[in-house]
């Protein structure tokens, strides 16, 4: 009889598999979004928006009265990066370009401009400008009673050294680029905050031991906040009459964000939580309002400050129209006249709406990814257990589309990268669907040392790798099993970067869970990286990782997964890119060789081109087919079923 039942369930799961293959493309999945982030003019009458055109990342500029609009001429291969309307009809942006980057450009440190109607493109700051180019250069804010000019943070090149760099607020000419000082730095590479008139008010940073340092500026100068330092508080912005400043604080019932008034210097818990930190300040529908804090309990969560403002009554009114998604203004004009809503979810990637206050009218604008269905995708359902030693922990569990809460899944255990001070959200994740929507529970868990958190739960990750940080990992896929989610005997664990790293050593660590494991740009070799990679290249970096990793070096070699090989008993697939600057290339290439001394037969799939995270929609299209291929061979329905390559053949065709 138990045989029967597990029969029809694997042709059950089978039939939904066929079913859900067809649903989506793994084609589709590695687009990038069409529209990326919008954003309204300050009187109204344009958009400003990142468009991918012919897989370049474009600066589009639409006009609003009959949606009619141009893209912005920009460098062969350079994507913009981000824009910022400066006044009505101003536009500066800046650009990056992928080649041995990340998985996402960086920026270069040129600033351009270009007007509302795509004239008067013009280099205000940059190689070939009229002014001296001394280093990177980025917007810090506008200054709305000025519209020719703006601030930005200028580094120089001269005063860099591995301690970081001494940078200078200029106040920027809009038209011709031209600058004029404002203030030092009071410390290597801080976070200026401007309030809303354009007048730098706050710095805060990070030293090269961890420690936080605020300042604030007065006549005299930059004056030091120690007791917010101490307890590690950080301004992150002004309320819109600049009379109180908001920072991310520490309050002895867990976490909160507080107004800081500058003529008392006192601080007031405007929210707080005992669970998890703010996710930022809410937008309202004016420029330079903010009406609340967001937060992610699980799903994401608002805050109110006044429920009974108007912006707090028109956003509440806008969520009711889409139960289940996230709202949110994203943008707004400088009187609220209008504002750019977005709205998306788990399943849905997102789409920008106009809404007009005099016509209280709410129109679709641009959507992130037309060509996604929501209602073919995986949901993601919050869960929260106790760890071995009874820390909480949240994460995600995702089900194939028509499967939600079944039992007995093959599943696959999703960690996420960083590891500190980043987590997995409530949020659309085509990595996830790519898995999910092919039959597979894919679970995610923000084990200690993710953000979100608070300070002292990311502190409890350090000195963790291969250890609590690990267990954690192992204590989430051992509840899902607990909880029937899982079939025990058709698990894989899949990650980047960190993640990497820990599918590889969750697979050595506890050698009888999983029945495969995915390497994607991932750490292997944990003394190499004091050696390899551009992290211990500043003494901030050094410092990192001597915190976070230590440096015993038979400690390091024992929670090495390249040094405990003789433990594995998973299939393994390494994926490599090789421009990679964050996990040099050499980190998989050793695991690859070690592999093959040993006798071990793996996937290999290595791109020249690609670096931290492939980023060619094709690379990643293939990345996902190809995993797939490999997680169907040792958990779907073709396990037991040849490689679908040996590792020396693989090697072979990348190289």
């Amino acid at each position: 009889m138990g045989l029967r039942r597990l029969a029809a369930g694997l042709a059950l799961w089978a039939c939904a598999c066929a079913s859900l293959a067809a649903t989506v493309s793994f084609a589709d999945l590695a687009r990038h979004p069409q529209y990326q982030e919008v954003k309204i003019s300050p009187d109204g009458q344009y958009i400003a928006a990142t468009a991918v055109v012919k897989n370049q990342t474009v600066l589009a500029l639409i006009r609003i009265a009959d949606l009619r609009g141009v893209t912005v001429h920009q460098r062969a291969q350079a994507d913009v990066i981000d824009f910022w309307w400066v006044s009505a009809n101003r536009v500066i942006y800046t650009e990056g370009v992928h080649d041995s980057n990340y998985e996402v450009p960086l920026a270069d440190g040129q600033l351009y401009a270009v007007d509302a109607d795509g004239g008067h493109t013009s280099l205000l700051y940059g190689y070939g400008s009229d002014r001296p180019y001394l280093g990177d250069a980025g917007l810090i804010a506008t200054i709305p009673d000025d519209p020719l000019h703006v601030l930005v943070e200028v580094t120089n090149y001269v005063s860099a050294t591995k301690d970081g760099t001494l940078p200078k607020v200029e106040k920027m000419d809009v038209r011709y680029g031209s600058m004029e000082k404002v203030v030092d730095a009071p410390m290597r590479d801080p976070v200026f905050i401007a309030d809303h008139k354009g007048n730098i008010r706050l710095a805060w940073g990070e030293d090269e031991d961890g420690n936080i340092h605020d300042y604030r500026l007065d006549a005299d100068g930059w004056q030091p906040m120690p007791d917010l330092g101490v307890k590690r508080d950080v301004p992150i912005g002004f309320n819109s009459d600049d009379t109180l400043a908001y920072f991310d604080c520490n309050v002895s019932s867990g976490f909160g964000v507080c107004a800081w008034d500058p003529s008392t210097q006192r601080m007031t818990p405007v929210w707080t939580n005992r669970k998890v930190d703010d996710a930022g300040l809410m937008r309202g529908s004016a420029e330079d309002r903010f009406i609340g804090v967001a937060f992610e309990d699980g799903r994401p969560g608002i805050a109110l400050f006044d429920s009974h403002s108007e912006d707090a009554k028109l956003l509440i009114g806008l969520m009711q129209q889409f139960p289940g998604e996230s709202v949110g203004f994203v943008s707004a004009t400088r009187d609220g006249s209008r504002a750019i809503v977005k709205v998306d979810s788990d399943i849905d990637p997102g789409t920008f709406y106009l809404y007009d206050r005099a016509t209280r009218s709410l129109k679709p604008l641009l959507h992130n990814a037309a060509w996604i269905d929501p209602a073919h995708m995986a949901s993601k359902q919050p869960f929260e257990f106790a760890a071995r030693d009874g820390l909480r922990l949240q994460g995600y569990i995702s089900y194939p589309p028509g499967l939600e809460n079944a039992k007995g899944l093959p599943m696959v255990v999703y960690v996420h990268g960083g590891p500190y001070g980043v987590r997995d959200t409530w949020d659309y994740d085509p990595d996830v669907q790519a898995v999910a929507t092919r039959g597979y529970a894919v679970l995610q868990v923000n084990f200690r040392g993710s953000g979100g958190y608070g300070y002292e739960f990311e502190k409890a990750g350090w000195m963790q790798w291969g250890g609590k940080m690990q267990d954690d990992v192992t204590d989430a896929t051992r509840w899902a099993i607990a909880q029937g989610i899982a079939d025990p005997n058709r698990i894989c664990i899949y990650g980047a970067s960190y993640g990497g790293y820990a599918a590889l050593e969750g697979a050595v660590k506890e050698p009888d869970l999983y029945k495969c494991a995915i390497g994607y740009v991932g750490v292997y070799d944990l003394a190499l990286m004091y050696k390899r990679g551009d992290t211990p290249q500043t003494n901030y970096g050094k410092k990192f990782l001597e915190r976070v990793l230590g440096t015993d070096s038979a400690v390091l070699a024992q929670h090495s997964p390249i040094d405990q090989l003789d433990r594995l008993k998973a299939k393994v697939m390494l994926i490599v890119g090789g421009q990679d600057p964050r996990v040099p290339p050499i980190q998989g290439e050793n695991m690859h060789d070690a592999l093959k001394r040993m006798g071990i037969a793996h996937e290999w799939l290595y791109k020249r081109k690609e670096a931290h995270g492939f980023n060619k929609e094709e690379n990643v299209a293939e990345l996902y087919a190809k995993v797939d291929a490999f997680l169907d061979a040792n958990i779907g329905p073709g396990a037991g079923a040849p490689a679908t390559a040996s590792a020396s053949a693989s090697a072979a065709a990348s190289h």
